[in-house]
Formats: structure tokens, sequence, C-alpha cells
């Protein structure tokens, strides 16, 4: 399906970015956006945007996940604003809170590690991709009081919650993005949400290599993969896939505004 864009996959954790950008090129994706894990190897994922070209974009976004956000020293704002600028960069994170993973003792560095993000994203209107797992309450209250400060564009990533982030989220202007989770046979919820949301808001994506699509489960994931995710929106919808790539390529140009530059 043409014009499809993987909002968030991981080409550095991929073990042949050649053959995975040639498969994606084969399945007519228009781009796709590699997501950063720790701010201290942001210059892979720019590396990586070297890739980029006009038949398949490549894009990064920069930023510090929640795993790893009590091992990695806390970037300044400034030191942030500074890597942002660059034109390749179209988002920040990944960010946000994880209570499956992490231990009560590294909540507070998650935490702060994630309203540093926040603050990026409001000062330089980039959009921040929120990972949040076992961590709704929180997540939902971190949203709301930063938003009090000033509005700043965001997405929950990989979305596998239900309606209460869900109905948060898009309250204060955020966008929900579909993975893999969306086929698979328990997440029910996952499609309940997907069905409801504003068209204006849905994104998909792979967060490849991780979380491959029904029919591919159990493979390693890989951006060309999210034809599947797209395919199951588009039926849990009532859209084709060609009205679902529209209405997905625009928002992703919508809340990514460098990448529609």
């Amino acid at each position: 399906m043409k014009g499809l864009i993987d909002t968030h996959c991981h080409l550095d954790r991929l073990e042949d970015v050649p053959a995975a950008l040639e498969f994606a090129r084969h399945h007519g994706l228009a781009g796709m956006i590699t997501i950063g894990t720790r701010w201290s190897e942001r210059a892979r994922q720019l590396a990586l945007t070297a890739h980029d070209s006009p038949e398949l974009r490549v894009w990064c976004a920069l930023g510090t996940h929640p795993d790893h956000a009590h091992e990695e020293a806390l970037p300044s704002l400034d030191e942030m604003l500074t890597a942002l600028e660059a034109p390749q960069v179209v988002a920040i994170g990944e960010s946000g809170l994880d209570y499956f993973h992490g231990t009560e003792a590294v909540k507070p560095a998650q935490q702060a590690s994630f309203r540093r993000h926040i603050e990026a994203a409001r000062v330089t209107g980039l959009p921040l991709v929120i990972h949040t797992r076992q961590a709704d309450d929180d997540t939902i209250a971190i949203l709301r009081d930063e938003h009090e400060k000033g509005a700043f564009p965001f997405l929950i990533h990989c979305f596998a919650s239900g309606a209460k982030l869900a109905e948060a989220a898009l309250a204060l202007g955020g966008y929900l993005s579909f993975s893999g989770l969306l086929t698979f046979k328990k997440c029910e919820e996952i499609r309940e949400v997907a069905r409801h949301a504003p068209e204006d808001r849905l994104l998909v994506e792979t967060d490849s290599p991780f979380l491959a699509p029904v029919p591919k489960r159990g493979k390693p994931n890989t951006p060309g993969y999210v034809v599947h995710t797209a395919q199951r929106l588009a039926e849990e919808r009532g859209m084709t896939m060609e009205q679902l790539a529209a209405v997905t390529r625009a928002n992703t140009q919508r809340l990514f505004t460098k990448s529609a530059a």
C-alpha cells in the first residue's frame, strides 16, 4: 500500500538496515521515523537518517526511553534544544513512564526525564513520542499538570491501554499510534479504542523489531510490516486501505511538521 509511514521503528536494532529499507520500498512505504532510546546515543539515530531518499524518507527522534532514564544523565534543556534543531529530527523521544520494568526506586528518574522531554516539546513545538506501560494514572497526571504550563504536541506510541488513557490524551490534543498489538487476538480493548478514536488523531507504527503483527507474529518485526497493522485498522474502522493510508499520512505530516517540509 503506497504512502504509509511507519511513525515508530528502531532501525538501530535491526540486523540488516539496507534490507529492511528495500523491503519497505517494495511494500510501498513513503517513510519511517527511527526512534531514540538513549540521549547519549543520539548520534546513532542521526546517522541512520543518511538513508533518507525522495522515494523513502527516513527521519529520527531523539530522547531517552524510561527504561534507561536512571542510567542516563538528564540533559539540560539547552543541550536538548541544540540537538533538536537538526532538520532530520522530527520528534522528541521516546520518553514516558514504564512501571512494568521499572522498580519503585527508578520512578523519580523516569518522571523527571519525562517532564524534561515535555519541556523540550513545549519550547520547540516538536511532538513528544510517549511510551507508557502500566503507568496510566501517573502518565495522565503528568500530562495534565504539564499542559497547564502550556500546550505541547504529543502522541501515545504503541497504544496498549484502554479508554481512560485514550480519552485523557485526546482531550489534551494528543494522537494515538497503533502497532502490531492491534492485530493480537487478546487485544480487543485496544481495537475498541482504535474503532472510536477521531480519524484525525490516528497513526500507525511497527515498533520494529518488536511486536510483529499477525500474520508475522513471532518473527522479527520490520517497517514494511506496518501494512498489516494498517489493514487491520482499516477493517476495524470500515475504511479502505487507500483511505487509511491517506488519513494516517496526513495526520503524520500534521503532527510531525518537519516531515512535511
